[in-house]
């Protein structure tokens, strides 16, 4: 297969960015924000009505929230729904590297737990 005549575009390295999306800047950290509720309300095998419970919303928001519709939540609701769900939200600054033209909002995923050592009796 030729890729002769194909127009491609290089990835800005954001993908709501380069569809052009308002507030492109901030989307990459709701949709992992978003991601992280989803997969911990999955893991604990919650239904969305009970998530909605949970969240102190509705079982429609939680369905959008599943959905990536970002649109109807910000930032800090996303983060208040993370605590609701017995998580930690941890905000750390630091300066951009020189090598990037703009700064970023990343969020990271927790370093996996260690495993504890179990006191044996016997």
């Amino acid at each position: 297969m030729t890729t002769e005549g194909l127009d491609h575009e290089v990835s800005s390295g954001n993908v709501f960015a380069d569809l052009g999306l308002p507030d492109s800047d901030e989307l990459p950290a709701k949709a992992a924000l978003a991601r992280q509720i989803s997969s911990i309300a999955s893991q604990r095998r919650l239904t969305q009505s009970q998530a909605a419970g949970i969240l102190g919303t509705t079982q429609p928001k939680v369905s959008d929230l599943c959905a990536g519709k970002l649109a109807g939540f910000s930032m800090e609701r996303l983060m208040r729904f993370l605590n609701a769900l017995d998580r930690d939200v941890r905000i750390v600054v630091t300066p951009k590297p020189r090598g990037r033209s703009k700064a970023t909002v990343i969020v990271a995923d927790a370093p996996a737990a260690k495993p504890r050592a179990r006191a044996v009796n016997r």
